[in-house]
């Protein structure tokens, strides 16, 4: 059987407690089913995320691939959803799913990732070339992010009100206003969900393909946000951080084929959201103290800056 990585082990049950010590308990002998349900050998160390691991295998018939097994949750739900909308067109392709065990068989990429770029126009150029190809029309089952617009809605304002110093009334009713004007008219075309250059791979079938989809329906625009917060701490040197934030827009809206305003009004909202959020839980690199403190002003000032120039 193989070996689940010590520090996996340990945050899931952390995170999960006892559900989680029994999922972890059981995952060996879950993974030695699935690989003789599909046919599979291992083929290298096993490699883990935040909420699943994947192993490499060889399929006796097909050559190399990937087994990922994730945490049952909700937020994990859809993503064999979206690569099976995809068909391999901007991510990797999706071989066999057995749902009922939150497990898929995958096209296996290379671990290094788009972050490992130091250029950050081809990051943002690839990432938008990507989110162009995964633009297809959403299958049924997708959930559809115009349908958390009330909810979004309700919960900038109930931040505003706890957290009235997090950030500027202004940035608040921008990001309301996003909600209100692009947030409940999102159209039904697939889209990542958490596009970051972290969740791109090198790979031999394309030079690039995504991985790690929530899979959801909506507005391409809405993964420009994601990606941006997630690159904005690459900009810590620029002489000017907005210009910088716009540059990164710009291209990634011009690659994905994209309008920059709608785009720039989504990483706004981002933004916000990420401000607030730091101010209640920290971030997952940096629960609390002087890191969460330095995350968190650092979400604030992009949130103003995007205001500003949105």
């Amino acid at each position: 059987m193989i070996g689940i990585p010590e520090a996996f082990a340990r945050s899931t049950v952390e995170r999960e407690g006892q559900a989680g010590a029994e999922w972890v308990a059981a995952l060996p002998g879950l993974v030695d089913e699935l690989l003789g349900r599909w046919g599979c050998v291992p083929d290298g160390a096993v490699l883990h995320g935040g909420v699943g691991v994947v192993v490499p295998v060889r399929r006796r018939d097909a050559g190399a691939a990937v087994l990922k097994v994730s945490f049952p949750h909700p937020g994990n739900v859809h993503e064999p959803d979206a690569f099976a909308a995809w068909e391999g067109r901007g991510a990797v392709r999706l071989y066999a799913r057995a749902d009922e065990c939150f497990a898929m068989l995958l096209e296996r990429a290379h671990p290094s990732t788009l972050a490992q770029l130091d250029d950050g126009d081809e990051v943002m150029a690839v990432a938008g070339r990507i989110s162009h190809r995964l633009a297809v029309p959403a299958p049924a089952g997708l959930p559809r992010l115009r349908e958390q617009a009330d909810a979004w809605e309700e919960q900038l304002r109930a931040e505003e009100r706890e957290l009235p110093h997090a950030v500027s009334r202004r940035a608040v009713d921008a990001a309301v206003a996003t909600v209100r004007e692009l947030g409940r008219t999102q159209p039904d075309i697939a889209i990542h969900g958490d596009l970051h250059a972290g969740n791109i791979l090198r790979a031999d079938r394309e030079p690039w393909l995504a991985v790690d989809p929530k899979g959801f329906a909506g507005d391409p625009a809405y993964d420009g946000g994601t990606l941006l917060k997630a690159h904005a701490l690459t900009l810590l040197a620029a002489d000017d951080l907005g210009r910088a934030l716009l540059r990164a827009l710009d291209v990634f809206a011009e690659s994905a084929e994209l309008d920059r305003r709608r785009a720039t009004r989504w990483a706004q909202f981002h933004a916000v959201q990420a401000a607030f959020w730091g101010r209640r839980h920290g971030f997952r690199v940096a629960r609390a103290g002087s890191g969460r403190d330095w995350l968190t002003a650092f979400a604030e000032r992009m949130a103003e800056l995007l205001t500003t120039v949105g």
